[in-house]
């Protein structure tokens, strides 16, 4: 039962499905395995808790 983590930002419905998609189609074909034993787990972080350089993410990019 492979599992998949992808950390990102916010993503959108559909980027999540194309997402999902994606990475159990190449999980799948590379292990030989079922797409059903494929597990991708998504998580959104927020700018505010991610730094970079020693500064929120949300700083560097203006969002705050």
């Amino acid at each position: 039962m492979p599992i998949v983590t992808v950390e990102a930002g916010a993503l959108s419905k559909t980027q999540k499905q194309e997402l999902i998609r994606e990475m159990t189609d190449s999980v799948s074909r590379i292990l030989k395995t079922p797409e059903m034993s494929v597990n991708v787990v998504l998580k959104e972080n927020d700018p505010d808790n991610v730094g970079v350089g020693g500064k929120l993410l949300s700083e560097l990019h203006g969002a705050d």
